[in-house]
């Protein structure tokens, strides 16, 4: 035995490939860039179906863009998973006054029903809360979420040409 550890630096190789792959690191040595590239954009689109799983409301409102969006936001995060990587989308967006308005009223509703601090897990609220996003405003109140005001959205215009007043109903969830 020579005294040198076959599996010595294993583990710095494969910290380097997760990092290439999930959080927009370099391809480490020995790795060809363009099949890096193509499992790191098969990774990100197999987050954002994840994603959109727990907040489908914002994908939705996203249409066509919801994959580029998500991955562009993405590309440099590492998971958080499925649940916050969508809360902390939707907070950006918001914060970029580009948050669809039906996408609003879900992370209002969130917003009342959980607390998140954007480091931990969320944790229920347990006092009443008032969530708000996008000028939507959901209230909790003993563990039920209302959607008390939908978020503005713009006019639309309807099969006749007249402007229609786009608006939504009241949400109620248990």
């Amino acid at each position: 035995m020579t005294g040198t550890d076959p599996h010595a630096g294993l583990a710095e190789r494969q910290a380097e490939l997760v990092a290439a792959l999930v959080a927009g690191g370099p391809p480490p040595p020995g790795f060809a860039p363009a099949p890096m590239a193509a499992a790191r954009a098969a990774l990100l689109r197999k987050r954002a179906g994840e994603v959109a799983r727990h907040w489908p409301l914002l994908a939705a409102g996203l249409g066509a863009r919801w994959t580029t969006t998500f991955a562009d936001w993405a590309a440099r995060r590492p998971t958080a998973g499925s649940l916050r990587d969508g809360w902390d989308l939707a907070r950006a967006l918001h914060g970029e006054r580009a948050l669809p308005p039906v996408a609003a009223e879900e992370l209002a509703v969130r917003e009342a029903r959980l607390r998140y601090d954007g480091q931990g897990a969320p944790r229920p609220r347990r006092l009443p809360a008032v969530g708000r996003a996008g000028g939507a405003v959901a209230v909790q109140v003993a563990g039920r979420v209302r959607l008390l005001r939908p978020a503005p959205r713009p006019p639309t215009l309807g099969g006749d040409g007249v402007p229609d007043a786009a608006g939504s109903a009241l949400w109620i969830s248990d």
